[in-house]
């Protein structure tokens, strides 16, 4: 068994596997399918997908209260069936109306599973660290590039699917039949009960958010979070631009996964023992603005696609740096018997940053290339100061062990 997993770990590595890649057989070709499939404007189509982004990362902290509450099984399996039945919905949906409905409840669905899987492999990753010395953003490192694999096969297999005759139906009915599989399998394997014991706090909502350094890292992982939203809604637009069509769009997708599950586990290696989590989160957030800066500096090049793969890129190497940092952060910033809570709470402010911000970045759309750049690499540069702002205290001392 390798030093840095347990069976338990394995199991929500695979989870997080399998999950994303129903997620990204559909996502990516989410704004083509409302804009050009459905006619929806570009304010509309930024609503939307800010909608459901908020459903998702808004709601995290529903998902992590119930978690901490009743483990993570039953929430697992529930956020399975609403994901089943909020794909099967978006295959028929025609109108604004149930569009908006199937993706809220799209999103709905991984507010609930995304909690429960990342709050145990935090927990697990901290008590793997206590026990073996291995850090913990290892671990994290380790989730993150399966999920990233999934990301990476999951547009790779939509893009196959647009090729049939009525494709985006058959994603949607595609990416279904994987959550049935998903939620079949951690039925039968997933524990009936969590690995530690879960203790309900009164007032536990108020204990997290009144924590002023997690809620400096809530603040600088929604910079980061409204910067990936661009992948969606900013980028698609930009290779139509380059061009003429997003038949690449697949293929930069593909990009970033792979880089991920390439270079991932040694770019966090290299971090982890050399800089503290805030430095590590500091720099990705500045890489990321650092890619939206290179976009109108680029030269087009060969099919005018340098400019769009220079951001995906950056923003990739950017996220390697800090999504493990930031998930690291915070089982030292709350108190463990809050911990699915707090890493709802992460996610659900971050995703209503993104909704705030998802009608005016898609209106960005509409303005001079280099006013719409500046303004994209601004947000992320505003969340890289505010990550320098968390006290020294936040990143915890490496112990012996650990660094041998």
């Amino acid at each position: 068994m390798s030093p840095a997993t347990t069976p338990y770990l394995r199991l929500l590595t695979t989870t997080q596997l399998a999950f994303n890649i129903g997620f990204y057989a559909v996502l990516p070709y989410l704004a083509t399918h409302l804009g050009t499939g459905l006619g929806m404007t570009g304010w509309l189509v930024g609503l939307v997908l800010g909608l459901r982004t908020f459903s998702q990362q808004g709601l995290f902290v529903v998902g992590g209260a119930l978690t901490d509450r009743y483990g993570p099984r039953p929430v697992v399996l529930a956020g399975c069936a609403l994901r089943i039945a909020g794909f099967g919905w978006l295959a028929f949906a025609s109108s604004t109306a149930a569009v908006i409905g199937a993706v809220v409840l799209t999103g709905l669905a991984a507010a609930l599973f995304s909690p429960a899987v990342e709050s145990e492999t935090a927990r697990e990753a901290v008590r793997h660290e206590r026990l073996t010395g291995t850090p913990r953003a290892r671990v994290l490192a380790r989730f993150s590039a399966a999920g990233q694999a999934g990301a990476f096969l999951g547009p790779l297999i939509g893009s196959l699917l647009l090729l049939l005759d009525d494709g985006f139906r058959a994603a949607c009915l595609a990416g279904a039949l994987v959550f049935t599989a998903v939620l079949a399998g951690h039925a039968l394997l997933m524990p009936r009960r969590a690995p530690v014991a879960r203790t309900p706090a009164p007032g536990s909502l108020r204990a997290v958010l009144t924590r002023r350094p997690f809620l400096l890292l809530c603040l600088a992982y929604s910079g980061y979070l409204i910067a990936y939203n661009q992948l969606y809604l900013t980028l698609p637009a930009e290779v139509e631009d380059a061009t003429g069509s997003q038949t690449a769009l697949g293929r930069l997708f593909a990009l970033s996964s792979l880089l991920v599950v390439c270079a991932q586990l040694p770019l966090t290696r290299w971090s982890a023992d050399r800089v503290t989590p805030r430095t590590a989160l500091a720099a990705g957030l500045a890489v990321v603005a650092a890619g939206f800066a290179a976009v109108p500096l680029t030269p087009a090049g060969p099919g005018g696609l340098l400019p769009a793969t220079a951001l995906v890129v950056l923003l990739t190497l950017g996220q390697m740096l800090l999504v493990p940092a930031a998930r690291g952060l915070v089982p030292d910033l709350v108190d463990d018997r809050h911990l699915g809570l707090a890493t709802g709470a992460l996610s659900s402010v971050s995703g209503l940053a993104v909704l705030g911000g998802s009608a005016a970045t898609g209106a960005l759309l509409d303005v001079s290339a280099p006013l719409r750049w500046s303004v994209l690499a601004a947000v992320p540069l505003a969340g890289a100061a505010l990550a320098l702002a968390l006290p020294a205290g936040a990143a915890r001392e490496r112990t012996p062990a650990a660094r041998a």
